[in-house]
């Protein structure tokens, strides 16, 4: 499962464009991609834009733990590895810090533990609950989230009153694993019946060319999701394996803040994918979730999300001074391409190259940081399993993958291969905008690869 040395990139110039190739692109490890999960138990309860298959984590607790190990997920999103880990009869550590992908993650990781009977009983008092409401002058308890503001109505009228029953109903139950299940259940549906889409950010279903939903089946919705997850717990609670009674646990928490909940030494498995080098804004896309299951209140709120998220995001470094590298790593021309990247465009500003420049500086100072983590935490002989792309801003290549495996050498840990499972994927967040910089003239090559270090 593991490459004898890193894989090396062969750098192909054209055009004004950067095209990276990754070289002997086979690998023992399974496709990391997402998308597998939408189809499997548990997995498939909450869609999302990021993350890596259930497959590829099974295959790696498989090789490198046995039952009884602990599994951490510094950046656990919603919660792949963690259930893995689960049904692996492995303990789990997760960090998330996105409340609503927390809730997702703790809902999904503990739902093995939850009264199948209870639930079906639940599900039957919500459907009456709705029906008897809707049909009636029914006085609504809750309200749309005063400071939830978007272009266009969000929900329609008549779809904003059933989302407000299925609200109500929500903060009648007194059972917290089932609440949290109806909480994941109607946040899990709630952009599906919006005049929201993702594409794959999250805008106006009208400016993607699709018309506004007047009306919805929100209770039928909500209620199909609600009776796959009680077949999904029935699955895994014949799926764990006897006698095994993992310890899991999830904290809402930035993964930098690691000293206050993991001791040094003790992890044996990290598998995990820290955000990419590609702005993409998890908290700004998941803004409905976060108002709607009260995590936020006012736009304020966001603020520690934003600062506390891995690399940042470059609307929270653009204007900054310049950023420098906390660290130096002989040999490496990650210096120059950052140097590459401040002088592009200066014309437009911080949207030009000195922007990004401090964007990407604050991504591999992170990186860094996280890499100090990881080896605090692992026990000597364990192993971390990082996910990560590379990355192209302004047209320059950053080969992410490897820079960051320099990085994690720096901060001790033993680099011992960097694998690609997946050598094309698409990304176009950054890439191809005609917003930030002028639209690249020809298609790159993006991948995925799997850096894989061990603490000696």
């Amino acid at each position: 499962m593991q490459s004898e040395s890193p894989k090396q990139l062969e750098l192909n110039f054209a055009d004004d464009t950067i095209v990276s190739t990754p070289k002997n692109v086979s690998s023992q490890f399974e496709d990391p991609a997402f998308s597998v999960n939408k189809a499997l138990p548990v997995h498939r309860w909450v869609p999302w834009v990021a993350g890596f298959s259930a497959d590829f984590v099974r295959g790696a607790l498989n090789h490198y733990v046995k039952p009884g190990a602990h599994v951490l997920d510094p950046f656990a999103g919603v919660g792949t590895t963690l259930v893995e880990a689960v049904l692996s009869g492995c303990n789990a550590t997760g960090f998330e810090i996105n409340p609503y992908a927390a809730l997702a993650s703790r809902t999904k990781t503990y739902s093995y533990r939850v009264p199948v009977e209870l639930f079906q009983q639940e599900i039957a008092r919500f459907r009456e609950f709705f029906l008897d409401n809707l049909r009636s002058s029914y006085e609504l308890k809750n309200v749309p989230p005063p400071s939830f503001k978007t272009r266009a109505y969000f929900y329609s009228p008549l779809v904003l009153r059933k989302v407000l029953i299925v609200q109500d109903f929500i903060d009648s139950i007194e059972h917290a694993d089932l609440k949290n299940l109806f909480r994941v259940a109607f946040a899990s549906t709630m952009v599906s019946y919006s005049n929201y889409s993702y594409e794959p950010s999250l805008g106006r279903r009208v400016s993607a060319g699709k018309s506004e939903i007047e009306d919805y089946a929100v209770e039928q919705t909500i209620v199909a999701k609600l009776m796959q997850m009680v077949k999904d717990i029935v699955w895994f609670k014949a799926m764990i394996p006897d006698g095994i009674n993992p310890r899991t646990t999830v904290v809402n928490d930035s993964f930098f803040e690691f000293e206050n909940y993991v001791s040094p030494g003790t992890v044996d498995l990290i598998v995990t994918s820290p955000p990419y080098l590609n702005n993409y804004h998890y908290n700004r896309n998941t803004r409905p979730h976060l108002y709607w299951l009260g995590y936020v209140e006012n736009p304020g709120d966001f603020k520690p999300l934003e600062e506390g998220n891995f690399g940042k995001y470059w609307q929270t470094v653009r204007t900054l001074e310049k950023i420098d590298l906390k660290f130096s790593i002989d040999g490496s021309d990650i210096y120059e391409r950052l140097e590459t990247i401040r002088g592009l465009n200066p014309e437009k500003g911080v949207y030009g190259g000195s922007g990004w420049a401090n964007y990407a500086a604050s991504y591999f100072n992170d990186s860094y940081d996280f890499a100090l983590a990881v080896n605090s935490v692992l026990r000597p002989g364990g192993t971390a399993l990082v996910v990560i792309g590379n990355s192209i801003l302004q047209g320059v290549l950053m080969p992410t993958d490897q820079y960051f495996g320099q990085i994690a050498e720096l901060a001790g840990l033993e680099l011992v291969g960097i694998e690609v499972p997946r050598a094309t994927r698409v990304g176009n967040s950054i890439i191809q905008s005609d917003v930030r910089v002028a639209k690249a003239k020809k298609k790159h090559t993006l991948y995925e690869a799997v850096v894989i270090l061990k603490k000696s």
